[in-house]
């Protein structure tokens, strides 16, 4: 599902495509309005075509088809140094013989801007990043952290209405990782930049983003706001891809408007929401998400379709309890508890009930 080039987004790839060898389209058809102030991320697997999109909107790559808008003007034929866009790598690109100060330096010098509005921009900048004392430091006396601080005040630097970010967090740990995504979310905010941003981290994508537009094989598989990425997926690969899921196969007993009936490999009848089901006698595949499962007769919500279960496994991971079982035939049926004083703990080979409202059960393609 692409959303159309509507020609008012400061950044527009209208029926944009990509292709190395002149046969298999890469990036086939793009057309994608982003609107100025907005932060979207790019995400999916590698070699989906994000970041291939990514780096013809920089001027790295040349579209084969189709043209890229920015502001209302096409910059297909406008070399990279031209477009006036930040760019942030992962592997942070900065100069290594430079201190700080010079490497923030250089995008301004070869703007032609005079010394004392230099040193007011490098200030500010390294103010922005909370790296104002390391301006004399080389790349090399700097930790991960502190380098890809300071790739994102030389992106930040110039002014730049629009930045552009590759993989920006990749290489560093964890914490670091999602203490980085909270900084780069809020200067956002506050600078009212428009982002444009590429990653294979769901929750990444999920923390930061305005909007996210799901690749895969070349193509927008779903954009959308990341609680309706997350809650209504449009389709298997969405719904797999976006957070943790469980995937029951079955087929279409019966379609009435947008629900449905499916009758799952072992016999059981379940209600569901029909997403993309176009008939009855449709093999689907119905996607529950494990935190909407729930075993406690008093927490079932209303109208809550039940079946049975096997406990396998439950694992303790602090806020939450994961516990694996087996349901209608599957072994990898996950429900998600929150770990609560009271909370029940299931025990490896029990048998009960568990159920969940037939708005979350979405009946999507079988992938």
């Amino acid at each position: 599902m692409n959303n159309a080039a509507d020609g008012d987004g400061f950044v527009v790839f209208d029926r944009v495509q990509k292709s190395y060898d002149g046969e298999t389209l890469v990036v086939k058809d793009l057309n994608l309005s982003i609107g100025k102030g907005e932060f979207l991320t790019m995400l999916g697997p590698s070699g989906s075509g994000k970041t291939t999109c990514l780096m013809m909107l920089a001027g790295f790559e040349m579209a084969t088809n189709g043209e890229i808008l920015l502001d209302g003007k096409n910059i297909n034929m406008v070399p990279p140094h031209k477009r006036g866009i930040g760019m942030v790598f992962q592997n942070y690109a900065l100069f290594p013989h430079m201190t700080v100060g010079e490497n923030l330096a250089f995008p301004l010098e070869v703007r032609g801007m005079g010394k004392d509005e230099r040193e007011t921009k490098i200030k500010r900048a390294l103010d922005m990043v909370q790296m104002g004392d390391f301006i004399n430091r080389r790349p090399a006396q700097l930790s991960g952290g502190q380098q890809q601080r300071i790739a994102l005040a030389r992106a930040l630097v110039f002014d730049p209405e629009l930045v552009l970010m590759d993989e920006p967090l990749g290489a560093l740990d964890k914490q670091l990782r999602e203490h980085m995504q909270f900084e780069i979310k809020h200067l956002h905010e506050s600078l009212g930049i428009t982002v444009v941003y590429v990653t294979h981290d769901q929750g990444e994508a999920l923390t930061m983003s305005d909007r996210v537009a799901v690749f895969n094989d070349g193509r927008i598989q779903q954009l959308a706001a990341p609680d309706e990425l997350y809650e209504r997926p449009q389709n298997s690969f969405v719904a797999q891809f976006i957070g943790e899921n469980n995937k029951l196969p079955g087929t279409v007993e019966t379609l009435t408007g947008d629900t449905c009936t499916v009758r799952l490999e072992t016999g059981e009848i379940i209600d569901a929401t029909a997403v993309n089901i176009r008939e009855a006698g449709q093999e689907t595949l119905v996607s529950i998400r494990p935190e909407r499962v729930e075993f406690k007769p008093e927490m079932m919500p209303a109208g809550a379709h039940t079946i049975g279960a096997e406990v396998l496994e439950v694992i303790y991971m602090g806020d939450i309890l994961r516990t694996r079982m087996r349901v209608a035939g599957s072994d990898e049926f996950v429900m998600k508890s929150r770990n609560t004083l009271d909370q029940v703990r299931l025990k490896p080979g029990e048998r009960l009930k568990i159920g969940w409202h037939p708005q979350d059960a979405r009946a999507l393609d079988p992938m």
